[in-house]
């Protein structure tokens, strides 16, 4: 570890499948965690600390710099031999990025095996870790996510000896002390408004109006059927769909087939983040289908474009609360709520204004960043 505190700490950012995020790629798996994590590690790097990022080999050269961050990179996430795979090359190019990054902290943000992984080897090298939960079910001591044994124990040894433990909402935070006995830090998780110009109360056609925005994995978890359910309850709506499966499956196969027979949904597989402030521009609302999420950096994108938000989860039940849109807990309900929404110019206006102060209160990179900057220096023995 550190004997001498006149530096700031290294920190290493295990992401597995963040470098198409962190280069502006198209790897075929790029999520809110990756787009979060290569944003973190691009903010730290540009406030002078030391940064690496350790992800799937890309094709990339191992060690390349992208905007002051030294991507270091594992196997091929296809690599090796079924069965055994798991231990070689995974695993063990795992250990050798980490021994390579030469970090004093890192950071891990997925709910799997790899945070045992991850964990181990920093207890072992006398090395420090964070770990960030980014879902709902992570928190359960059930782990309904996990499937198989190995996840569960590597996960739970991970959970139970990693450093410090960051939680998004009040709900992950008890669920983590009632569930595993385990205290956690609240920090909100950041996002960057995709595009400078969007403004609240922008005018917008007749047709922009009449439009609704759904991001996300077609999985079983996004419950996108539910969706179609609503398109074919409000016809004279568009429904502006982005997203793909990251693996091909019966469920998103007949899925997608069956929206491809709904006239008013529109299908524009995946997009450029880049890209993804016109989506935000053009639409009026953003639904959530969920079933369960962590906090969805879908809604912090819509909230930092004026949108409200009509959804079926509803993270510390801050939509309700704060009027940042409609929660319904069906179909029916997130139709009504899409309607009453669309249908009144000053319930839209007084929730986008509300969603719009929100998110520049609570979810901008210099609101949140600075606070895992304090716990990361705690961590690594600072005295902040």
């Amino acid at each position: 570890m550190m004997h001498e505190h006149s530096r700031k700490p290294r920190i290493c950012f295990v992401a597995h499948n963040a470098f198409g995020a962190l280069a502006s790629v198209d790897t075929g798996h790029i999520g809110g965690i990756e787009w979060q994590t290569s944003m973190m590690a691009r903010w730290f790097a540009a406030r002078g600390y030391p940064v690496s990022m350790i992800t799937w080999d890309e094709g990339q050269e191992d060690g390349v710099e992208i905007d002051g961050v030294r991507v270091l990179k594992m196997c091929r996430k296809d690599a090796g031999i079924k069965g055994l795979r798991f231990f070689w090359p995974k695993w063990t190019s795992l250990v050798a990025a980490m021994q390579r990054a030469n970090a004093d902290i890192y950071y891990y943000n997925c709910g799997d095996l790899g945070l045992g992984q991850v964990v181990m080897w920093c207890r072992r090298h006398a090395r420090k870790s964070v770990y960030s939960v980014a879902s709902d079910p992570d928190c359960d001591p059930e782990l309904p996510v996990l499937k198989k044994l190995r996840e569960r124990v590597l996960y739970k040894y991970g959970l139970h000896h990693v450093d410090s433990v960051v939680v998004q909402t009040r709900r992950q935070q008890q669920m983590l002390r009632e569930g595993f006995g385990i205290d956690s830090t609240m920090i909100s998780m950041p996002c960057e408004v995709p595009c400078k110009n969007g403004d609240v109360g922008r005018e917008t056609t007749q047709e922009e109006s009449m439009h609704v925005l759904w991001v996300g994995r077609i999985s079983k978890e996004k419950r996108f059927e539910w969706l179609l359910d609503v398109a074919e309850q409000c016809s004279q709506i568009i429904f502006d769909v982005v997203g793909a499966s990251n693996s091909d499956s019966e469920y998103a196969r007949v899925l997608t087939k069956r929206a491809a027979g709904i006239t008013n949904v529109r299908m524009h597989g995946r997009v450029p983040y880049g890209e993804m402030a016109s989506y935000y521009q053009r639409c009026r609302v953003l639904c959530c289908t969920s079933a369960y999420e962590g906090f969805p950096n879908t809604f912090l994108e819509a909230w930092s474009h004026g949108l409200p938000i009509v959804s079926s989860f509803d993270p510390d039940n801050l939509i309700d609360e704060c009027d940042l849109g409609v929660v319904a807990k069906d179909v029916l309900g997130l139709a009504n709520g899409i309607k009453s929404l669309l249908n009144s110019q000053q319930h839209w206006r007084k929730a986008s204004s509300a969603a719009k102060q929100y998110y520049l209160a609570n979810h901008t990179p210099d609101a949140c960043l600075p606070r895992f900057e304090h716990l990361f220096l705690q961590v690594a023995g600072y005295q902040p």
